[in-house]
Order: C-alpha cells, then structure tokens, then sequence
C-alpha cells in the first residue's frame, strides 16, 4: 500500500534580500513546487519566539513520488535559489504521512 509523504522545510529571511525573497516565493518557488506535483502545500510565518521565521509543507501520494521530486533538477534549481536568499535552512520528509501536524 502506498502511503503519502510530507515535506518540512524551515529557514529565516535574510533582512537585506526580504523584498527578492517574496517575490521568488510568489512567481516561482511555490508555482515550482506545485509544478513538481507537490500538494497541500501551506507555508506558516513565525512572527514571535525563538524558532525559523518560515515553516513550509507540501505533501506527496507516495514516499516514491517524493523522492523522485527532491532527486530532480527542477527541485535542486529551485531549492539553491531558496537557499540563496535565506539562512538556517532545513529539511526534513515524513515517511508515512498520515495527516495531522508533523515537526
């Protein structure tokens, strides 16, 4: 039986590069992500504590499917760009994605 997979990425803004970084986000990084077949795809902004500004999630039908996603060039084109205009990045796939909140 196949089980779904969910994607957890976290990082902070770098400051200088603020008004770069969201309109990556908006015109190419989750158009991107949604291309590549990622879905449920949310993102949370941490306005308060002492945790990454950004969580993002996005979710796959199958742990293969994710894998296939994040071994392709269009994900690492888009994961290096991210990468560029932020800090403290991270990643982080649930196996057997069952629905609910994940960390």
């Amino acid at each position: 039986m196949n089980k779904p997979a969910k994607l957890i990425l976290r990082w902070n803004i770098r400051s200088e590069l603020e008004s770069e970084y969201f309109e990556f986000m908006v015109s190419e990084f989750i158009p991107g992500t949604n291309r590549l077949g990622l879905t449920d795809i949310q993102a949370w902004y941490t306005l308060y504590g002492a945790c990454e500004q950004i969580l993002f999630s996005a979710v796959t039908n199958t742990e293969e499917e994710m894998e296939r996603i994040l071994k392709s060039e269009s994900w690492e084109n888009l994961q290096i760009r991210l990468t560029d205009l932020v800090t403290d990045f991270s990643k982080k796939v649930i196996a057997n994605a069952t629905g609910g909140f994940q960390i």
